[in-house]
């Protein structure tokens, strides 16, 4: 499949930021007014947001045959993907965690991190958060391997391609930071250290997810998959805030070691 046919970069990337901001700051303006009158509407327009880039990214698709084969040929098709870069997928970001929690007990940290948390860290309306857990990055991966991706990789190389993306989506989710109780406004309450870290982190976690995606012939399951691993694995153990940001150090070093293994892979147009 020749990816140049990809080519409407600039029409998905505004499209696929305007109408979720639009949508989001709607949803934190209902979310400090009468959160409780509000909360359906408001767990709403929050879904109608995340929703948004996958339904221009079909739109994008939908229309052409040749777009529409290849898409189909990319979802739920594990059949020719190496069972390594599966287990990679699957375990690398526990392990990522587990490891960044072992390492904080060296600077004092609390050993009941290892702990399972029994909750959640934020709330999502009326939706349960491990339903958010799971249609997120399905949602978003849907959008994101199945055009946002190749449409940039089609004029950059695999690095800048990363790169580009990464600091897209860092900028796609900051109106979440102003929706009461949500994962991002959270994050906020927390600290600055927090916020910023969350920021970083996008870097070297989509530098591995597009080295995954590529090694594995644009596979866009393997992506969910380790998308939906991420964000379960950083939720369910009760994880000091400060082992995330030694955890984004970790998963840096691992992305700088797979550039620097296969530079060609990663810098080649």
């Amino acid at each position: 499949m020749d990816i140049r046919l990809y080519r409407h970069t600039y029409l998905f990337y505004s499209t696929s930021i305007i109408i979720p901001w639009a949508l989001w700051f709607f949803a934190a303006y209902l979310s400090h007014t009468h959160p409780e009158k509000y909360v359906a509407l408001t767990s709403t327009v929050s879904l109608l947001g995340l929703l948004a880039p996958l339904l221009v990214a079909l739109a994008l698709i939908l229309p052409y045959e040749s777009l529409k084969k290849d898409f189909a040929g990319r979802i739920f098709n594990l059949r020719t993907v190496n069972t390594k870069y599966l287990s990679l997928a699957i375990l690398l970001m526990p392990f990522s965690i587990l490891t960044a929690q072992l390492i904080s007990l060296f600077f004092g940290y609390p050993t009941e991190q290892f702990q399972f948390r029994g909750g959640y860290t934020f709330t999502s309306g009326v939706f349960p958060v491990w339903f958010i857990l799971i249609i997120a990055p399905l949602v978003e991966e849907l959008a994101w391997h199945s055009y946002g991706t190749d449409c940039l990789r089609s004029r950059f190389s695999l690095l800048k391609t990363s790169l580009l993306f990464a600091f897209f989506w860092g900028v796609w989710h900051f109106p979440l930071s102003f929706i009461r109780d949500y994962y991002h406004s959270n994050l906020v309450e927390e600290g600055l250290i927090y916020s910023i870290n969350f920021f970083i982190s996008l870097f070297p976690f989509v530098l591995i997810m597009n080295w995954l995606y590529y090694k594995t012939n644009r596979n866009i399951f393997i992506t969910i998959i380790f998308h939906i691993s991420a964000g379960y694995f950083n939720e369910i153990f009760a994880t000091d805030p400060m082992s995330k940001v030694i955890q984004t150090g970790l998963l840096t070093l691992l992305s700088i070691y797979l550039i620097i293994n296969d530079k060609t892979f990663f810098t080649k147009h």
